[in-house]
């Protein structure tokens, strides 16, 4: 997939526009791989694209379509590295959501057997009252 980045651009003080090259653990055209500096878990993920951009609902369907191949591809690697029984799959969009760097990620967070006494819920944990819906 070629695509034209003139109309896109990086921020000097975005420190996923300036990351150390050791941190990439893969990339291909449009987008990194590297892991969280604050894990959830073991081998917690990020996919980023290659430019500063904040939503994901900004990138176009192509653009989308590239970083879910590149996490694909991150899977498959955790898989192998650290034998996971799951993962969850989440993006904060906007500070309202949690997001705390104005670059959109792509979190994989790989999730183990009894990480967690009852796992049920899962990405609903964010807003704690919701969570326990079969009750």
């Amino acid at each position: 997939m070629k695509l034209n980045y003139i109309n896109y651009h990086m921020s000097e003080s975005c420190p996923f526009c300036n990351l150390p090259r050791d941190r990439i653990i893969d990339s291909d055209e449009l987008g990194l791989v590297i892991r969280d500096g604050y894990p959830i878990s073991p081998g917690h993920t990020l996919i980023i694209p290659k430019w500063h951009i904040a939503s994901f609902f900004d990138l176009s369907i192509k653009e989308q379509d590239g970083l879910f191949e590149l996490m694909a591809r991150a899977k498959e690697v955790l898989l192998k590295t650290f034998n996971p029984d799951g993962f969850n799959v989440g993006i904060n969009d906007v500070p309202s959501a949690g997001q705390t760097v104005p670059h959109i990620q792509i979190h994989l967070i790989p999730r183990f057997k009894d990480d967690q006494e009852d796992a049920r819920g899962g990405v609903r944990w964010i807003i704690p009252d919701k969570a326990r819906y079969w009750e």
